[in-house]
């Protein structure tokens, strides 16, 4: 079996829902040979990790149907991909919710970096996967991760390619300071 994201459009649900989505989903597909592993929510998308044969994947997104209209479909692999482009998907990721996609992205350019560019993407890793925890309902891991993803930004430069990181430092501290995840885009 190989690993989904599924991107279903949202319409009403909350990162509280995302355990009930989970549960929906797998009782949709109880008689297929996958699994569902969990649901995150964002504002416009509910996104379903899963582990499926890649001819399973026409009829568990119509089995699932019921939950939403179907956006997108991406195969999860490991691809050594060029910086940049790892860049430029990371930030499309992030600015649209799709932070789990945005952690790998931008994994693939931190396998490039070294020394203080390095702790600086991990500092945007870092964020994109607190996000993706509040999208499962689990805020306050992602509030939790807020501390060590300001330590690996340090004092970097103010920009890097095109993402303002003095910007995104701002919103980590209000963040902090307000003891809640409020999405942004860089």
């Amino acid at each position: 079996m190989e690993r989904y994201l599924l991107h279903f459009k949202n319409e009403k649900y909350l990162p509280q829902n995302c355990r009930e989505l989970a549960y929906r989903a797998r009782d949709l597909a109880n008689d297929m040979d996958v699994s569902v592993r969990l649901a995150r929510v964002a504002t416009k998308f509910i996104e379903f990790d899963v582990a499926a044969k890649k001819e399973d994947l026409d009829p568990l997104v119509e089995k699932l149907s019921p939950i939403g209209e179907i956006d997108n479909v991406r195969h999860v692999v490991e691809e050594h991909i060029d910086k940049e482009k790892g860049i430029a998907d990371g930030i499309f990721y992030f600015n649209n919710e799709r932070f789990w996609e945005c952690h790998e992205a931008f994994e693939g350019v931190w396998n490039q970096c070294y020394g203080r560019e390095k702790e600086l993407v991990q500092g945007i890793i870092l964020i994109a996967v607190a996000f993706a925890h509040e999208q499962e309902n689990e805020e306050n891991i992602g509030i939790g991760m807020l501390r060590r993803a300001l330590e690996k930004l340090g004092t970097s430069p103010s920009m890097y390619y095109s993402i303002d990181v003095d910007r995104i430092r701002k919103h980590v501290v209000n963040m902090q300071q307000g003891n809640k995840l409020i999405r942004f885009e860089i």
